[in-house]
């Protein structure tokens, strides 16, 4: 029995979904928009690189703001991971058998992990980390902003992995929480103990700064298995 889905959602899945299995090209482009690493979050990170390393007059203010985004972001998907745990479970559109998609044309199932599908933890990290961009270099920033839009929600969209709402709460959430970083404040609070960490270590911080951005280049995938092993075993032995 399928779940029942809001005409918000219904409305703007069912015309995307008219465009499914028209181009076999079409289809895999999307799938691989979202699946390829390199045009997700590689992307990204290299340009959180990108202004790590620039010369600017408001380096160390934009260092201070790559810091703190990184914190931010990571508790933004904390705040996305409560909302789906404790919030009434959501199955993804592909499944749901009341919207009756016909799925575009795709090269194997897409790898979930059966979380509810709201918020998009997708849409939280990327929408939060041009947030960060944004506010360390406005033109980067709204080119992320875009990417975030085309390269990771469209495509999941499409795909019949979030509905609409699903990914409108996760650009919230992740804009929200990362738009803390424009406070004088908690920037220079949260980025001090890593400006701590650089001066007196740098042989060792700059290792950690690396493997937070590959974290954050593979979505987090790695703690993401892990976290979900922990909740399934959890929930069988209570």
């Amino acid at each position: 029995m399928g779940t029942t889905v809001n005409p918000f959602d219904a409305s703007i899945i069912h015309f995307v979904d008219q465009f499914a299995q028209r181009s076999w090209l079409f289809d895999r482009t999307v799938a691989e928009l979202q699946n390829n690493l390199l045009t997700s979050g590689g992307l990204i990170t290299a340009l959180f690189w990108l202004v790590w390393v620039r010369e600017t007059p408001d380096r160390e203010r934009n260092r201070s703001i790559i810091l703190a985004g990184i914190v931010l972001t990571t508790l933004s998907l904390a705040i996305a991971r409560a909302l789906a745990l404790f919030l009434p479970f959501r199955e993804r559109p592909m499944f749901s058998e009341s919207l009756g998609l016909r799925m575009p044309i795709s090269e194997g199932s897409a790898q979930l992990i059966h979380w509810s599908s709201f918020p998009s933890d997708h849409a939280v990290m990327y929408f939060s980390l041009a947030t960060i961009l944004f506010l360390a270099w406005r033109k980067i920033g709204i080119f992320a902003y875009c990417h975030a839009l085309f390269f990771i929600c469209f495509p999941l969209l499409y795909r019949g992995i979030h509905y609409p709402t699903d990914l409108i709460a996760g650009a919230l959430i992740g804009t929200g929480v990362a738009s803390l970083a424009s406070i004088d404040s908690v920037r220079e609070a949260i980025a001090k103990p890593g400006f701590r960490w650089r001066a007196s270590s740098p042989a060792t911080f700059y290792p950690a700064l690396y493997l937070c951005t590959l974290l954050t280049a593979t979505q987090f995938d790695s703690v993401r298995n892990v976290a979900y092993g922990i909740w399934k075993a959890l929930k069988r032995h209570p």
